[in-house]
């Protein structure tokens, strides 16, 4: 009879691969290909997207990105979260992990896969103005919220919780302007100023309405196994807790308090993402796959632009 550690176990790699029984195919293929792809052991992309802070991360760019009207449509009108939300998440991941552990063969096609799946989902929206707006998801305003809402997000919470980053905050935002190339973004940021200065561009279309909070509450207590539901109200607390203000302002959200007093986030974050990845293992399949095709290649060690 399975125990309660092993059941555990299952369901928490279940969460992230859609339920599959095993390592997913695509994980195992990023072995294949002909070049070290975009990044190497020592990039900073590595460094952030190996780290388990990717789970407070994938919070917080949900939580961004929901402030914007024309992004919040597409994911209302044409996304299937609330019915499927660990397809979802499965898919975002292997988007992910492709372009940072692949070679660039396939890192360019799964761009090009959710760029091409991107032509379908468009619709209409009224903006903070007041006007009605047609959107696409491949608008070019619409790909940059995203990207920056993502890089954004992935380095805020790796800095709270992670480990140092090769080359600093710059390094990682040059590394992932890679992605945004890939999808299409022009001129993504190459450095953090840069990154500031292109979020604080968008602030006067973000908003907070009744869609918004609908989203941040299934945010907030998604459909989990019960066995990671405390774990994940950590997780989701800081989420919130690593926010810039003006976002968790806008979100109608607070950091964890009891009456005035801050409640500490950083050492049970830090806890519950240790005993995450202890189940997990380290390095990931997918880090695994990439290292085994480098070895393969005798591709030397990447370092980051700026490391």
């Amino acid at each position: 009879m399975e125990n309660l550690v092993a059941r555990w176990r299952r369901e928490l790699r279940g969460t992230f691969s859609n339920n599959s029984p095993t390592v997913p195919q695509w994980e195992l293929d990023l072995e294949k290909g002909d070049d070290g792809g975009y990044f190497g052991p020592e990039s900073a992309a590595w460094a952030v997207h190996g780290s388990m802070t990717t789970l407070v991360a994938g919070i917080q760019s949900l939580l961004i990105q929901a402030l914007h009207p024309g992004a919040l449509a597409g994911v209302h009108d044409h996304s299937n979260y609330r019915t499927d939300p660990l397809g979802r998440l499965a898919g975002t991941i292997r988007w992910i992990f492709t372009v940072s552990y692949g070679d660039t063969v396939a890192a360019q096609a799964a761009s090009n896969k959710v760029l091409h799946i991107h032509d379908f989902i468009r619709g209409s929206y009224t903006a903070t103005s007041g006007e009605a707006r047609p959107y696409m998801a491949n608008d070019p305003d619409l790909l940059r919220w995203v990207h920056l809402a993502f890089t954004q997000a992935f380095l805020a919470t790796h800095e709270a919780y992670g480990s140092a980053i090769p080359g600093g905050a710059d390094a990682y935002v040059a590394d992932w302007a890679v992605a945004g190339a890939l999808m299409h973004v022009a001129n993504p940021p190459t450095t953090r100023a840069e990154l500031d200065a292109q979020l604080a561009d968008f602030m006067p279309e973000l908003r907070h309405d009744e869609r918004v909070a609908e989203t941040v509450a299934f945010i907030k207590d998604p459909p989990l196994p019960r066995s990671q539901q405390a774990g994940y109200k950590v997780l989701f607390a800081a989420a919130v807790a690593s926010l810039p203000r003006h976002y968790r302002e806008l979100l109608q959200l607070r950091a964890p308090r009891l009456g005035p007093v801050p409640l500490p986030v950083t050492l049970p974050a830090k806890a519950v993402l240790a005993v995450v990845g202890w189940s997990l293992g380290s390095p990931g399949p997918s880090e695994a796959s990439a290292r085994a095709r480098r070895t393969r290649l005798g591709v030397e060690p990447t370092p980051s632009k700026h490391g």
